[in-house]
């Protein structure tokens, strides 16, 4: 995938019936299908459930079985309650009648009320001065472990620019937060509020635990550690466009236990909020003997 519109090629399911859709995946460096994909393909099951004009405003979900890249994934609708002024529904994924994924998302109409939020960091450096994944790999791809070289090597709709530049042959340990903007290739046309929120769920899934493994570099990375999204919710506050750079801004409060969590807030680049997110993901040294 190179542009916006393979996303959505993607991300939009062959309907089989009212609340049953079928999705395919594409690969985004790892032997598994991504996280990010699986939840928006969700989302876009979900949503097409919804006929009374309702906004996605939280969902909640597990992973609970690897999804093979080979297989399609059949996502069933439940439509739990259609209330005055909410709607909520929950979806499976399955493969080969496997269950490898539940979430539940509710969807509000559209109010006024009352309008606060928290700031975005000041101080930060802007993308045009920033390197993108494409630029590092460019300029580094030589001296990079092979396994994050092959990982940029992977085309993607999205262009990915840390705020800071971290070489992973230092090993040092560093504080648990992490910045990156992010921007989709090609033309975003004009995307109603429903795909915008499907294209964000995707991309709320790559980056986030980066944070949880920072205070731990100096002996961990992502090649001697298993890695597994556990769970992943999310909050859509506003309406937004992709025709500029958006900033996910993520922090780890907590490793234990083999587990890591973290929270982020999504940006628009003049600091309003347009969404907030939260996972937690199995990070297990690989030399420890686990069940």
């Amino acid at each position: 995938m190179t542009t916006v519109n393979d996303l959505l090629n993607l991300l939009v399911l062959e309907q089989i019936n009212d609340n049953e859709f079928n999705g395919v995946s594409k690969t985004v460096g790892s032997p598994v299908v991504f996280g990010g994909q699986v939840l928006a393909q969700a989302i876009n099951a979900v949503s097409r459930t919804i006929t009374n004009n309702r906004v996605l405003h939280s969902m909640h979900s597990y992973f609970l079985e690897a999804g093979d890249l080979e297989c399609p994934i059949t996502y069933n609708v439940s439509i739990v309650r259609d209330g005055g002024s909410f709607s909520v529904r929950r979806v499976t994924a399955h493969q080969k009648e496997i269950t490898i994924f539940i979430l539940s998302a509710s969807f509000h109409k559209r109010e006024s009320g009352y309008d606060h939020q928290i700031a975005m960091k000041s101080g930060l450096s802007q993308p045009e001065t920033l390197l993108s994944w494409t630029d590092m790999l460019k300029q580094y791809g030589d001296f990079l472990p092979r396994s994050l070289k092959a990982f940029f090597e992977i085309e993607r709709p999205i262009e990915f620019k840390p705020t800071e530049f971290v070489n992973p042959l230092e090993k040092k340990d560093l504080p648990p937060f992490y910045d990156v903007w992010f921007k989709l290739k090609g033309d975003v046309g004009n995307l109603d509020l429903s795909t915008k929120q499907q294209i964000l769920t995707y991309v709320s899934d790559y980056n986030i635990l980066v944070s949880a493994l920072k205070p731990h570099a100096s002996k961990a990375h992502w090649g001697n550690m298993q890695t597994a999204s556990l769970d992943h919710s999310m909050w859509y506050f506003r309406d937004f466009d992709f025709s500029d750079w958006l900033l996910f801004s993520i922090e780890s409060p907590n490793m234990y236990g083999a587990r890591g969590f973290a929270r982020g807030n999504i940006f628009t680049r003049d600091g309003k909020l347009i969404a907030s997110v939260t996972q937690e993901g199995l990070m297990r040294p690989k030399n420890k003997k686990n069940e």
